[in-house]
């Protein structure tokens, strides 16, 4: 896989910037590409990143909210909701024609949803792009759906919810997540509250207030990554965007209280599955400003990459766990650093627990190595050069950061604090945020009945193992 993205970056004449991303002293921007950006009068922000992509042009919709922005009671899980009804058409194009159109250009179109923000995407030919701003636009100012139809899709998200719910990982994050949040609403996942999901279908007004509120251009970035010029999509946006007026009406959001003690759940899984183990501790929200967020981010490479000695001693040489992974991920407001792993036995989770426990404070005692950490440093630059070989790959990257800040140059700025992060860095942060009091843990383990004097046994793995990321 890494070979392929390294020719493809020699094919595109990326040579000398790839190169220069690698550098051991990591000089200069990460982000080799010119970014053109522009503001509508409305406040539509676009952004067009020339990309030699012959033809190929990514079309992102950054939307950002998401299920964070869920504060109602009663009324979480409408942002992924709403992602769903978003193909549902409009007067000008409804949905069979807004597909026949993506078809007929051979697009490929989607879109997901997270907590901190909402994305929709096409990925077709350059000559179609004004087709492509046509379709995208009028259905984001134009939306129009009706009851019945709302109340199917409705069914179909309490179905999909159903489906993930079936997955120990999907439950355990779900939990891990109500435990350890009492007011911000990370405290339910992307999905929403089961209880939530199924009162959705009597809720018709509140979607189309829903999309009164979030869905203003204020609060939405147009993305063109490819074979595009920067001054014709910013004419075409005005063309098409500049009638969509504004309105965005922002939520104010709960502050999570520091937490004081340890949080423990034990969840009994109803079907054989091996134990899992998830634990999460609150950590600060993405800024590039300071140190802690990159220093954290190196932790999760420091332990989990698969050459790590934590990592090793687990799966490799112990094999008490098929996995072991963690990290905080980047979010607009304070979230988890989570590690997630399943067990082999849970004969096994007293070790595993205090193996990390013992790694963790090793970090807090001494300050890691700094050739090692410097590889790391040089690892994460190489992995972003090589991720750099197509247009939607420098789309994904770009709009993780514009839904963070709005900014492109996010992305240097965050760069520039990996390579300041220091030894005595990652001892602060360890220090700071692996506090029992600041930790929730939750467990998860099948039972399998047993009849008078038979023992129980454990069951195999019903959740689907992710390979953690990165490495040294």
């Amino acid at each position: 896989m890494r070979l392929r993205s390294a020719l493809a970056l020699l094919c595109l004449g990326l040579t000398a910037a790839a190169a220069g991303l690698a550098q051991d002293d990591g000089a200069g921007d990460v982000f080799p590409f010119p970014v053109h950006q522009s503001v509508l009068d409305n406040g539509l922000k676009v952004v067009v990143v020339p990309f030699d992509s012959p033809g190929i042009v990514a079309y992102y919709t950054v939307v950002r909210t998401g299920s964070r922005q869920e504060v109602e009671p009663g009324h979480s899980g409408f942002a992924h909701f709403f992602e769903h009804m978003m193909f549902r058409g409009t007067e000008k194009f409804p949905q069979a024609a807004y597909n026949d159109a993506l078809k007929a250009m051979g697009a490929d179109s989607n879109a997901f949803t997270t907590d901190d923000w909402t994305n929709y995407y096409i990925v077709g030919p350059a000559p179609e792009l004004e087709r492509i701003i046509e379709l995208e636009s009028d259905r984001f100012i134009n939306l129009r759906y009706t009851e019945p139809e709302f109340r199917t899709e409705a069914l179909a998200v309490l179905g999909e919810y159903n489906k993930n719910a079936s997955n120990p990982f999907f439950f355990l994050h779900e939990r891990l997540r109500e435990e350890a949040f009492e007011e911000h609403t990370y405290e339910h996942t992307t999905m929403g509250f089961l209880e939530d999901i199924q009162a959705m279908p009597g809720y018709y007004d509140y979607s189309l207030s829903f999309f009164d509120r979030f869905y203003r251009p204020e609060n939405v970035i147009v993305l063109v990554v490819g074979d595009a010029e920067p001054e014709q999509v910013f004419e075409l946006a005005k063309r098409y965007y500049g009638g969509w007026e504004r309105g965005y009406k922002p939520v104010e959001i709960a502050v999570e209280p520091p937490q004081e003690e340890q949080r423990v759940a034990e969840v009994d899984w109803p079907n054989p599955t091996r134990p899992h183990l998830m634990m999460g501790w609150h950590v600060p929200a993405f800024d590039e400003e300071t140190s802690d967020v990159a220093a954290l981010d190196l932790v999760s490479q420091l332990l989990f990459s698969e050459n790590a000695p934590l990592y090793q001693e687990l799966v490799v040489d112990k094999q008490l766990v098929d996995f072991i992974g963690g990290g905080a991920g980047f979010r607009r407001d304070p979230y988890l650093f989570t590690v997630t792993s399943r067990l082999r036995s849970t004969e096994a989770l007293p070790e595993v627990e205090a193996t990390l426990e013992r790694y963790l404070e090793g970090l807090k005692a001494e300050p890691v190595e700094r050739a090692r950490l410097e590889r790391i440093k040089s690892h994460l630059r190489y992995d972003f050069a090589l991720a750099l070989d197509s247009a939607p790959s420098v789309a994904d990257l770009v709009a993780e950061f514009l839904h963070l800040t709005t900014d492109p140059e996010s992305i240097n700025r965050l760069y520039d604090r990996y390579q300041a992060v220091t030894p005595e860095d990652v001892q602060r942060v360890a220090r700071e945020y692996f506090r029992a009091e600041n930790q929730t843990v939750v467990r998860l383990a099948y039972s399998e009945p047993t009849s008078p004097g038979a023992p129980a046994s454990d069951g195999e793995g019903a959740g689907e193992a992710t390979d953690s990321e990165g490495g040294e």
